[in-house]
């Protein structure tokens, strides 16, 4: 009889059950998070394993990769955001856990989360790691901007930073605390400005061939970090049915539920890939600047509602178009979005 397995993954320990297809409970353990461990557990079954299912929490990656690694093809990624459990239960522990994802994955109704290929996943999180510590630098520049306009009532705009040196600091501020505070700020802002530029040099060698990047530029509003960003989270474009699809995902489409006329609260926000929601922003913004048919349609959005409410909705039609372009690999034709 075929078996299928539940491991419900914690930070330093994995709760295995296995399931037969009456639902009958063949085996539970808890194991540390080794992976030797973990696949000496599951060896005696291997020949009837049909199935196993891992939930997607923060720390899949090693645990689904080797499992595919040893041969296991059938490992399924569990969505935890679509799977709701049955409100009539008491308590909920790991064992549940574990045989609930198996039962799930035995009658068909298991959400799936993409695995996203191993082979070209560091590009991507370098690309995140990158976008990280663009937050950094940023914050460090607020912080400089801040205790200059504070203290010596001076305003200093992102380009005059860029040229500051420690002899413009100590010209405005005269006691040492500060300075050495103002210093801080400056010396990892150049700091971060070097690893910046080494990451993306890194990510470009690795993209600039590929025919979805190409294609991607040539969207008004989209530069190379931002065409980086929206291809390697995107991922195989494939595996979104359909263009709402991808714009869901991406969180360009409004969360609200209504009834009547009336608001009855609103989804998960959330739900979906916040790198993409920066990035189609970010475009939305330079598109309304320097693309006369997007800025037309937000400043007609913008007049019908709000700024922000405009610029979702521009960052939805640049999805919307992405899509497209990544998945036939054609060029964009500015012409087919005057609708």
């Amino acid at each position: 009889m075929n078996l299928y397995a539940g491991l419900d993954l914690h930070s330093s320990n994995t709760y295995i059950g296995v399931l037969d297809q009456q639902f009958n409970r063949i085996f539970k353990k808890r194991v540390s998070n080794d992976l030797d461990l973990i696949l000496k557990t599951l060896e005696p079954f291997r020949a009837r394993l049909k199935g196993l299912v891992v939930e997607s929490t923060y720390n899949w990656y090693w645990l689904v990769d080797g499992l595919m690694d040893a041969g296991y093809a059938c490992v399924h990624l569990a969505n935890p955001c679509a799977i709701k459990q049955y409100e009539g239960l008491k308590h909920s522990d790991d064992q549940h856990d574990a045989f609930f994802l198996a039962q799930l994955l035995i009658l068909g109704i298991l959400p799936q989360g993409y695995i996203y290929p191993k082979e070209t996943r560091p590009v991507r999180d370098l690309v995140r790691k990158r976008l990280f510590l663009v937050q950094q630098k940023t914050a460090h520049i607020l912080s400089l901007q801040s205790l200059l306009a504070r203290c010596c009532c001076q305003r200093v705009s992102s380009n005059q930073l860029r040229k500051m040196t420690s002899h413009d600091l100590r010209q405005w501020l005269k006691e040492e605390h500060l300075v050495l505070s103002a210093q801080a700020n400056l010396d990892n802002i150049v700091f971060l400005k070097q690893q910046i530029g080494r990451l993306e040099a890194a990510i470009q060698k690795q993209v600039k061939l590929s025919d979805a990047f190409n294609c991607l530029l040539t969207v008004p509003g989209i530069g190379k970090i931002l065409a980086m960003t929206i291809m390697l989270e995107a991922g195989d474009i494939r595996r979104f049915a359909t263009v709402g699809n991808f714009a869901s995902y991406c969180r360009c489409v409004s969360t609200q539920r209504l009834s009547d006329g009336k608001s009855k609260g609103s989804g998960n926000r959330k739900n979906g890939n916040r790198y993409l929601s920066w990035a189609f922003t970010e475009a939305a913004q330079m598109a309304r600047r320097f693309n006369s048919r997007f800025r037309s349609y937000y400043d007609r959005k913008a007049a019908q509602t709000n700024s922000i409410l405009a610029t979702r909705a521009l960052s939805n039609k640049l999805a919307r178009v992405c899509y497209y372009i990544m998945r036939d690999q054609v060029e964009f034709r500015e012409e087919l979005t005057a609708h």
